[in-house]
């Protein structure tokens, strides 16, 4: 038999004391990634761990597996009702932002560093996106609660400026170990990874919606199995197909999310536990990966870099892509100050690495240390520069509602009884399946007798007795689905 009782202590061992860690990070106001990060790089080789870890394919390969399942639960948890009024400012944001931090930091590292034009370009790339994972934990930890759409089109932005950065990271990669490519090649492939990655997450997003509602499993733990195959079947299909998979398996993750399924709420808390479990392993692998000591020559070249991307490329980037917006100049300051790096940008210098890429172990030792110094400085002070800026909007954030299945209901609503006719259109219709107005919410349905607690998954039946809590508009709508007169509730 295998001996894995040792490997599985070690494993427990770091994950307890990570999510120790975390515990902590509310504490001393550190980001709880970075925290990660230490634990793996005092676990690893040069630490007193003395773990030996060098492996940059297989850091690569589950980097790009939790990548995957963290865009994914992000995407889940979306409200798309705050992501349509920036919808636009977004997405050029997430590319024309991502692409002019990469020319300007690529311009910086040639001019100051000393680098070639193309591995300038390189190090750009790979550090020019701002990280899911350092972003949605941060801002959903740190008491950020900003105003005026500013949090949906950070949020947006970090998880749709991944699969630029992925592509030109690629693509300069396989320009430096080929001459016959050239950088005009690059514009007509990323279009079409685009266009297929975007179209297959739609599609798969609605088809997922479909079926989940349709296949009434008879246990509620197969839902988010379920979930996880159609986000596996997204990502490898879409890849095959020439299209960017990352992209594919958010706009997946935006589209189930914002579409009335039934246990959602179990598909977003496995999910999120998932996505936290990802993370954690992430960072862990990435400080494995890293030895302290090949930092230290290049301390210097890295905060010069970091200070650049933070305080020039990045709030350029950002005031160009946002030069015709509504947004004011403190409140894009904060989309610039908000744009952390994180695992990301250190997965992706294994690309180069893994290549052979000359100045590859130059270029990783720095990345590391760029993320590692943005987590830090801007991690640790977005609270108080969202404040300083006026941008922090005063009170808690988005309330969470224990029911699985509840729409918008407000202070006009009333309670109203409907029965279900024999031959209403709800009968043997799942509540999901309704489409139920917003303003209309089920608290309880009588059967026989008996009370039944309302899920997305609930089937009525002939004769079902259901309260609501609606408004007049919406008490309309309703009726004519259980085709029935409302009548004064019970006492």
């Amino acid at each position: 038999m295998l001996n894995i009782e040792w490997p599985m202590l070690v494993i427990a061992a770091l994950l307890l004391v990570s999510i120790a860690a975390s515990r902590a990070s509310f504490r001393l106001g550190v980001p709880a990634l970075l925290l990660f990060v230490g634990i793996g790089m005092l676990a690893g080789s040069e630490g007193p761990g003395g773990i030996h870890f060098d492996d940059a394919g297989i850091a690569q390969a589950f980097g790009s597996v939790a990548l995957m399942v963290i865009l994914f639960s992000g995407g889940l948890d979306s409200d798309w009702t705050a992501f349509r009024p920036v919808i636009w400012r977004g997405l050029v944001l997430a590319n024309v932002g991502v692409s002019l931090s990469a020319v300007l930091v690529g311009a910086f590292a040639t001019l100051a560093l000393g680098f070639a034009p193309l591995e300038g370009f390189l190090l750009g790339a790979i550090i020019s996106s701002t990280d899911a994972a350092a972003v949605f934990s941060v801002m959903r930890t740190r008491e950020v609660n900003l105003h005026d759409g500013l949090e949906a089109l950070i949020e947006l932005e970090s998880g749709s400026n991944d699969p630029i950065a992925i592509f030109l990271t690629i693509g300069l990669t396989g320009i430096l170990q080929s001459s016959d490519q050239s950088l005009w090649q690059l514009i007509p492939a990323f279009l079409l990874q685009m266009s297929i990655g975007a179209s297959s997450g739609l599609f798969m997003g609605h088809i997922a919606g479909i079926v989940i509602n349709r296949l009434r499993l008879n246990l509620e733990g197969l839902y988010p199995a379920l979930a996880l195959g159609i986000m596996l079947l997204t990502f490898s299909g879409t890849t095959i197909l020439g299209g960017n998979g990352f992209l594919a398996v958010y706009i997946l993750g935006i589209v189930i999310g914002n579409t009335d399924i039934v246990h959602k709420r179990s598909l977003l808390r496995f999910y999120d536990g998932i996505a936290w479990l990802m993370q954690i392993a992430m960072f862990l692998i990435l400080g494995l990966l890293v030895f302290p000591s090949q930092l230290a020559p290049v301390a210097f070249d890295g905060v010069l870099v970091a200070l650049f991307l933070m305080f020039i490329a990045r709030p350029l980037s950002v005031i160009i892509a946002l030069a015709r917006s509504r947004f004011s100049l403190a409140a894009q300051l904060m989309v610039a100050w908000a744009g952390l790096r994180g695992a990301v940008p250190i997965i992706l210098a294994t690309f180069p690495l893994l290549a052979g890429v000359p100045s590859a172990g130059t270029i990783f030792n720095l990345v590391f240390f760029i993320v590692l110094a943005s987590v830090l400085v801007q991690g640790t002070t977005i609270t108080a520069v969202a404040r300083w800026l006026g941008v922090n909007r005063p009170g808690g954030g988005e309330v969470r509602f224990p029911q699985e299945f509840v729409p918008q209901v407000g202070l006009a609503s009333r309670l109203a009884e409907l029965t279900v006719a024999p031959r209403a259109p709800a009968v043997g219709r799942a509540l999901v399946e309704l489409g139920l107005p917003r303003g209309a919410l089920v608290v309880l349905i009588t059967r026989g007798g008996d009370g039944v607690v309302p899920e997305g998954s609930t089937v009525f039946a002939a004769g079902d007795q259901v309260l609501f809590l609606i408004d007049a508009e919406a008490l309309e709508v309703v009726r004519r689905a259980f085709a029935a007169e409302p009548t004064a509730p019970p006492a």
